[in-house]
């Protein structure tokens, strides 16, 4: 039996991200039997036939249940299609949350997804708050983001889904190992869920006890758009602080990254960001020029402003 904590949906104006996949559909019928108001938004990418047919039954479904059913056509991508499609999903959904004013975006992230991300990450080089890339719970500027299936397997939704002769579809593209995630998926993380679904899951939860109290090293006092501002209550926790922040804001820290950010107390990562350090606090902010006046300079340097970051503040109206 599948439980949904639903402490943070009830009573908000929920979104759920759907697809008609396995994982979105199980939560779609979690949500109904748990009584939690919802609307849904669906993408479709054009590169399958099949997408025709999931957005028509996402729109029948929500219809039948008297839902909102938002939904749009992405453009072609060419290059990089994953990234470029998440990118295209997210400000889709953040458009949604302006317009609507959704409290919540809900997401289907399950155990595999979990494992496989950690496995990738691991493969690469990366830290704690790397290797934890979801997240049940994350508050970005406008809403907060939850992830209510993160304890349960790809299995667990089937059965569910079977179970109760639940609709869904199954996407081919799935299967295709050009993709990596696909591949770590037939070859890694399928296999160790099948033999050690429990133990997985004990770790995670323990892995994320563990990052909680490492995180304890900082907090960020203040944030504006993608401002963010981190007292840093030992040096140590710099780069931690960092990684973790980066990563909310979209943006994954190479290996090398980490060490230049350890090194630098100021410095600009990719061409986008701006992570320097004065004093005890750490800014991050997109990178970015434009004329300021001497005056907005001299006012930023007397209230020790990073001078990377200026600009940032200068374009967005902050408050000096």
């Amino acid at each position: 039996m599948l439980n949904l904590d639903a402490t943070n949906l009830q009573n908000k104006n929920n979104l759920l991200a759907f697809s008609a996949g396995v994982d979105s559909s199980a939560l779609f019928f979690l949500l109904l039997e748990n009584n939690i108001k919802f609307d849904i938004a669906i993408v479709d990418y054009g590169v399958r036939e099949q997408s025709k047919k999931e957005v028509a039954h996402a729109k029948a479904l929500a219809k039948k249940h008297k839902l909102f059913c938002h939904n749009i056509k992405a453009p072609k991508f060419d290059t990089h299609f994953e990234k470029r499609a998440r990118d295209f999903r997210y400000e889709f959904f953040d458009s949604l949350v302006t317009i609507e004013g959704y409290d919540n975006i809900i997401t289907a992230h399950q155990l595999n997804d979990q494992l496989e991300w950690l496995l990738m990450r691991l493969s690469k080089g990366a830290g704690l708050s790397e290797l934890l890339g979801l997240e049940p719970i994350i508050q970005k500027e406008s809403y907060t983001l939850l992830r209510p299936l993160l304890s349960y397997s790809k299995d667990e939704l089937l059965d569910y889904l079977h179970t109760h002769r639940h609709p869904y579809f199954i996407d081919e593209s799935n299967f295709d190992e050009k993709h990596e995630r696909n591949k770590f998926r037939k070859q890694f993380s399928n296999a160790l869920l099948h033999e050690y679904k429990e133990g997985i899951k004990r770790s995670f939860d323990y892995l994320r006890a563990d990052k909680a109290s490492l995180q304890s090293g900082f907090e960020t006092i203040y944030t504006h758009k993608s401002l963010h501002i981190i007292k840093l209550h030992d040096m140590h926790s710099k780069v931690r602080a960092a990684d973790i922040t980066l990563k909310k804001l979209g943006y994954l820290l190479s290996a090398s990254q980490r060490r230049e950010i350890d090194k630098e107390t100021s410095l600009v990562i990719g061409g986008e960001w701006a992570v320097s350090l004065q004093d005890n606090l750490l800014y991050i902010a997109p990178y970015t020029h434009t004329d300021m006046p001497k005056t907005f300079k001299e006012k930023c340097r007397i209230n020790k402003i990073p001078a990377k970051v200026r600009a940032y503040y200068f374009k967005e109206n902050i408050t000096v």
